[in-house]
Order: structure tokens, then sequence, then C-alpha cells
């Protein structure tokens, strides 16, 4: 969506720049030497203008809100790892003491293996 919104603008850019260059008489519009049809009085060239300055500011506008989604992209990505590492974190922590209870359970200390206390907290 950004590479769509800097190529209308750019187009925009490109046409304007050769309606500059190329137009020399007071009541007429042309485009790289070509001369637009239709196209008789001062007036009509002022609505091309704004016509074209409306493309412009669209592919600005385009460009701009592709770049607001790719950042808020990158920051749901952002959590949703950190979000994973603390998750594994947890998990690991669980293992481990799992593990202690199983080596006690087995070097037979006598009973059932008595687990600790299970604490963990969740963040959402």
């Amino acid at each position: 969506m950004i590479f769509l919104g800097l190529m209308v603008a750019a187009l925009a850019t490109v046409a304007a720049v050769g309606v500059i260059l190329d137009s020399t008489a007071p009541a007429s519009l042309s485009v790289f030497g070509e001369t637009v049809p239709g196209i008789n009085s001062q007036w009509q060239i002022f609505s091309a203008g704004v016509v074209l300055a409306i493309v412009f500011m669209t592919g600005i506008m385009i460009a701009f809100f592709g770049i607001g989604r790719a950042f808020r992209v990158r920051q749901e990505l952002r959590e949703l790892r950190d979000e994973h590492e603390q998750s594994m974190h947890t998990l690991e922590m669980e293992k481990r003491r799992l593990q202690r209870a199983l080596e006690h359970a087995r070097s037979g200390n006598g009973g059932p293996p008595q687990l600790p206390a299970h604490n963990v907290a969740t963040s959402r």
C-alpha cells in the first residue's frame, strides 16, 4: 500500500512538472509536448491543477495509511513475541519444578512426592 501511494503521488508530480514545463500559451494545456483537447480557458487549466493536486494528496494519504498499518503490525508482532517469551519462561519454570518433584520421588524419601505450591501469575 505504501508503494501504491508513492507511485500515485510520483505520477501526479510528473504530470504537474510536464504541464508546467510544456504550457507556454496562456489558455492551452500541453503535457509532454501534446496539447490536451477540450481545455481552452484558464479556469479549465486551474481545474486541471486542482484535480492533479487531489490525486497527489490521495497518493500521499495512501502511503501514510500504509506506513501506519505497517507500524501497527510490527507493534503487534513485538507484543506477541514478548507474550510468547513470557509463556515459555513460565513453562520452563514449571518443567524444572516437576523435574525436582520427580527426582525427590525417585530418590525414595518416603511417601508420595509433595509438589510445591504452584503460583503462576498470568498477565494479559
